[in-house]
C-alpha cells in the first residue's frame, strides 16, 4: 500500500481497531513526513520520516527518521531513531543514530552489533586563479 496524501492516510488511521492499531497484511509506504496517531503494524514500512505510537514490521523499515514510542522488526534502516522505552532489531539494524528517551531505555539488534553509520562530510569544489593559490600558499 502506498500513501500519498494526508488526506489517504486519514483514511487508513480511520481503519485503526479498538486497541488503536492499524493492521496490514502488505507493506506501507508513506510518500511524505507524517505522524501517525496510533500503532501500525505491517510486513515492511518504508516512508520518508515516521511519528508513530508503536511500530511493528515484520519484515523491515526504511526510513529517514523514526520516532516512536516502540519498534519492533525484522531489519531497521533509517537516519535517525528516536523511541521512548524499546527498539529491537532481530537481523540489523542500521543508523546515523539511536537514543531512548527514558533512563532504562533498551535498544538492541539480535543477530549482530548495531552499526552506526557515519554521516559523510560535505565536499566544497573552490576554483582558484594561479594568483589567488599563490597567495594562499603564501599563508600557509
Amino acid at each position: 500500500m502506498q500513501i500519498e496524501t494526508q488526506r489517504q492516510l486519514d483514511d487508513l488511521i480511520a481503519t485503526a481497531d479498538e486497541s488503536n492499531t492499524i493492521v496490514l497484511d502488505e507493506s506501507l509506504e508513506i510518500i511524505f513526513d507524517c505522524q501517525i496517531p496510533c500503532n501500525i503494524k505491517a510486513w515492511n514500512i518504508k516512508a520518508w520520516s515516521i511519528k508513530a505510537h508503536n511500530i511493528i514490521a515484520y519484515h523491515n523499515i526504511n526510513a529517514n527518521d523514526i520516532k516512536a514510542h516502540n519498534i519492533d522488526a525484522i531489519n531497521i534502516k533509517a537516519r535517525n531513531i528516536e523511541y521512548c522505552v524499546f527498539c529491537i532489531a532481530y537481523e540489523s539494524l542500521k543508523c546515523e543514530s539511536i537514543s531512548g528517551e527514558t533512563e532504562n531505555s533498551l535498544h538492541k539488534c539480535l543477530e549482530q552489533e548495531i552499526e552506526i553509520i557515519k554521516k559523510e562530510e560535505e565536499k566544497v569544489t573552490i576554483e582558484l586563479t594561479k594568483s589567488q593559490l599563490d597567495k594562499i600558499k603564501h599563508l600557509i
